[in-house]
C-alpha cells in the first residue's frame, strides 16, 4: 500500500485517529497489509486460520454440554434419550468416559486456537514490516529542514510505540475480534435454544451494558494513554541526547543536571501511566460489577428451575459453564477494544508522521540526470530559510566541467547552503541551478546525488565496520576496491596496523577515531563513489594545520579530473583552486584566482593576511614546543653520560 492511500482517510492527515471514532474506516486503510495482494501464501494462512478459528468455537460452544451430561450421569439424571436422540452408544455416556471426553474438548480447544495463532503468526508480523518500512522511507524523503527540526530520541520511541500498536491493531482485530464476535453468537443460539428467552434476554442486557461500560470508559482512557505517550517520547528524547553528548557532559560537570531534567520528565510519566493502571483498574472492575448481575440473575432462574424441577442439576451446571464460557469472550471484547483504542493512540502519531509532506518531490515526468561533463551553473539564484532572512541574494557563477571553483567568506556568508542546493536537499527561491544545462528541479533526486560526491567538515560514521564505512560509497563494491579507495585516501597503512583491520568497529558516530581518520575514511567512501562532481565542505576547517596537510593530498587526489566546488574555511587549502568566490552576506563581491585577489587588497587579501599570520604563529609555537623537547632530552643524555 502506498503513502498516499494511507492518507486517504478524511479523519485526520494520516487516516489514523485515536479520537475519530471511525474505527471501520481505520481498519479499511489497515486491511491490505492483513490481506496482501502480492502475497497469496499469507491469504491461504488466514484463510485456514479462520478455518481453525471456526470449527474451534464450535468444539468450544459443546464443552459446557458434556459437562452438563457428566453432571447428569453422576448425579443419575442423564436420560436415556439422550443416547438415542444423538446416537450416542450408552457405553460411552458413563461419568468417566464423559469426563474424559469434556477435558479432551478442552484440549482440542487450545489446539485449535494455537493452530490459528501460529498460522496467523507471519500474517501479523507482514503487515509490522510492511508498515514500519513505509514509515522509515517517508522519514529518508522528507527534507532536510524536517530532520534539522526533529528529535531522534522522541522520534524512535514513536516508531517503536506505533509498530507494536499496528501489531495489536491487526492480530487483535481479524485473530481475536471476529472469533469473539462467532463464540458469542454461537453462545446465544446454545443459551436460547437449552433454557429460553429470559436468560437470553438477561445475557443480551449484561452485554450490552458491559460493552457501553468499556467503550465510554476505554474512550476516557485515550487520553491519558496520549498523555503518558507525550511524556514517555519525552523522556527517551532527552536521554538520547544526553548520551549522543556524553562528552559534552563530562567536560562541564553535568551529569546530576542531565539527572534531574530526565528525573523530571520520568516524574511527569510516573503520574501518568500511574493514571493509566489506576483507571484500568477501575475498568476491569466495572466490568466485573456488570458481569456478575448477569450471572446472579441466571443462577438463579436456574435454581428456581432446579426446585421445581423443570431442570436437572446438570442444566444448573451447563448454565454456569455457558456464562463462564461466555464471560471469556466478553471480558476479550473489553480487553480487544482497549488494545486497539490503545494501539490507535500509539499509531496515530507514527501515521502522523506519514502526513508530513515531502518539501522536495520529484515532478511527474523528472527524468535521470545525464552528466557527461559535470559543468555547474548557479544563474541569479534567490534563496532563504525564513522570509526575514535573506541567505542567497542573486548569487551567479560557473564550474567549468572538470575544474575547480572555491566558495569562501565569513561564517554566516551562505557558503553551506550553496552545498546543500546542489545535493537539493532545498530549492531556489528564485533562478536556477543546472548541471551541463539540466535544471536541478527537473531531474530525479536520486540520480542527481549518485552523480555529486560530498567529504563533509563534520564527517558522521555508522557504527560499524571501517570497510562498511567506505562500502557506503557504493554498496555493491568488492574488498579490493574498498582496500583500493583507502590507499588513495591514505589511511591503507592505518587500518592495516589495527587488530581488527578493515573490520575494526568504529563506534557510534565514528568516535574510536580520531578527527583526521574519519575525514579519511570519508575522503575513501568518496572515492569509491567515483561521482563526477564533487563538493569539500569544510572538510579541514577542524583538523589542525599539521593534519589539513597531510588530509589535503588526498583531497587534491579525489579531486583529481573532477568538476569541484570546494567551500572552504582556510584559504590555504584552495590556492590551486582555477577560480575563488568570495561570499558576504549572500552576495558575490570578489571573484578571481588567488594571485588575483591578493592583489586586489579586498576582503579575500584580509582574510588571507588573518589566516598567514595565524598559521606562523602556530609554527613558531610548535617549533619552540619540539625545541623545548629536543633541549630536555639533551639534558637527560648529559646527565646520564
Amino acid at each position: 500500500m502506498s503513502k498516499a492511500a494511507i492518507k486517504k482517510s478524511p479523519n485526520s492527515r494520516s487516516g489514523i485517529s485515536a479520537d475519530s471514532g471511525s474505527l471501520w474506516q481505520t481498519f479499511v486503510t489497515l486491511w491490505p497489509y492483513m490481506w496482501p495482494d502480492d502475497r497469496p501464501d499469507l491469504k491461504r494462512r488466514v484463510l485456514y486460520a479462520t478455518l481453525f478459528m471456526v470449527v474451534g468455537k464450535i468444539v468450544t460452544v459443546l464443552v459446557p454440554y458434556l459437562y452438563k451430561l457428566a453432571t447428569d450421569a453422576l448425579t443419575g439424571e442423564l436420560a436415556s434419550d439422550v443416547s438415542e436422540k444423538y446416537l450416542i452408544p450408552l457405553a460411552l455416556l458413563t461419568p468417566v468416559m464423559l469426563v474424559i471426553a469434556y477435558n479432551i474438548g478442552r484440549v482440542l480447544v487450545i489446539a485449535l486456537n494455537q493452530l490459528r495463532d501460529a498460522l496467523f503468526a507471519s500474517v501479523g508480523q507482514f503487515a509490522v514490516r510492511r508498515l514500519s518500512t513505509i514509515v522509515f522511507r517517508h522519514l529518508h524523503a522528507l527534507s532536510l529542514r524536517y530532520h534539522l527540526q526533529r528529535r531522534t530520541g522522541g522520534l524512535s520511541r514513536v516508531i517503536e510505540r506505533g509498530t507494536k500498536g499496528i501489531e495489536a491493531i491487526v492480530r487483535f482485530s481479524i485473530l481475536n475480534g471476529i472469533p469473539t464476535l462467532l463464540e458469542f453468537a454461537l453462545m446465544a443460539v446454545v443459551i436460547w435454544y437449552w433454557f429460553d428467552f429470559r436468560y437470553v434476554a438477561i445475557v443480551v442486557v449484561m452485554v450490552v451494558a458491559y460493552i457501553w461500560f468499556t467503550v465510554k470508559a476505554s474512550d476516557w482512557r485515550i487520553s491519558i494513554r496520549r498523555d503518558m505517550n507525550n511524556n514517555d517520547t519525552e523522556a527517551n528524547s532527552k536521554a538520547i541526547d544526553s548520551l549522543l553528548n556524553f562528552e559534552t557532559v563530562q567536560y562541564f560537570g553535568n551529569e546530576q543536571l542531565e539527572a534531574d531534567r530526565f528525573g523530571a520528565s520520568m516524574a511527569r510519566y510516573e503520574i501518568a501511566a500511574t493514571k493509566v493502571w489506576t483507571s484500568l483498574a477501575w475498568l476491569n472492575f466495572g466490568q466485573a460489577v456488570i458481569m456478575g448481575f448477569g450471572m446472579v440473575a441466571c443462577m438463579i432462574l436456574s435454581v428456581i428451575a432446579v426446585q421445581e424441577g423443570t431442570q436437572t442439576l446438570g442444566d444448573f451446571v451447563m448454565i454456569n459453564a455457558l456464562l463462564m464460557q461466555l464471560f471469556l469472550p466478553l471480558n476479550f471484547i473489553g480487553f480487544i477494544y482497549r488494545e486497539i483504542r490503545q494501539g490507535f493512540a500509539d499509531l496515530e502519531e507514527m501515521f502522523n508522521l506519514m502526513g508530513v509532506e515531502q518539501e522536495i518531490q520529484d515532478k511527474p515526468n523528472a527524468a535521470p540526470i545525464s552528466v557527461e561533463n559535470g559543468e555547474i551553473e548557479f544563474k541569479n539564484v534567490k534563496f532563504h530559510y525564513d522570509e526575514d532572512r535573506k541567505i542567497l541574494k542573486d548569487v551567479s557563477f560557473k564550474v567549468p566541467a572538470g575544474k575547480t571553483v572555491a566558495i569562501v567568506g565569513p561564517s554566516g556568508a551562505g557558503k553551506s547552503t550553496i552545498s546543500r542546493l546542489l545535493f537539493r536537499f532545498y530549492d531556489v527561491v528564485d533562478g536556477a541551478i543546472t548541471v551541463d544545462g539540466q535544471d536541478l528541479r527537473d531531474v530525479q533526486q536520486a540520480s542527481l546525488r549518485s552523480n555529486v560526491g560530498m567529504v563533509p567538515q563534520d564527517t558522521v560514521l555508522f557504527n560499524e565496520t571501517i570497510a562498511y564505512n567506505i562500502r557506503y560509497g557504493r554498496p555493491d563494491a568488492s574488498d579490493e576496491e574498498v582496500e583500493a579507495a583507502a590507499e588513495m585516501a591514505q589511511i591503507g597503512d592505518f587500518i592495516r596496523a589495527l587488530p581488527d583491520g578493515f573490520k575494526t568497529e568504529v563506534g557510534e558516530r565514528g568516535l574510536k577515531l580520531s578527527g583526521g581518520e574519519k575525514q579519511r575514511v570519508a575522503i575513501a567512501r568518496t572515492l569509491l563513489k567515483a561521482p563526477p562532481i564533487l563538493i569539500l565542505d569544510e572538510a579541514t576547517s577542524a583538523l589542525d594545520t599539521q593534519t589539513e596537510r597531510e588530509i589535503q593530498t588526498a583531497l587534491d587526489e579525489v579531486s583529481r579530473d573532477r568538476t569541484t566546488v570546494v567551500i572552504a574555511h582556510r584559504l590555504s587549502t584552495v590556492v590551486a583552486a582555477d577560480e575563488i568566490l568570495v561570499l558576504r552576506s549572500g552576495e558575490v563581491i570578489e571573484r578571481g584566482t588567488h594571485k588575483a585577489l591578493l592583489r586586489k587588497k579586498g576582503l579575500y587579501a584580509e582574510m588571507w593576511n588573518r589566516q598567514r599570520e595565524a598559521t606562523e604563529a602556530e609554527d613558531k609555537l610548535r617549533a619552540a614546543r619540539e625545541n623545548d623537547t629536543l633541549g630536555i632530552l639533551g639534558r637527560k643524555n648529559t646527565v646520564s653520560d
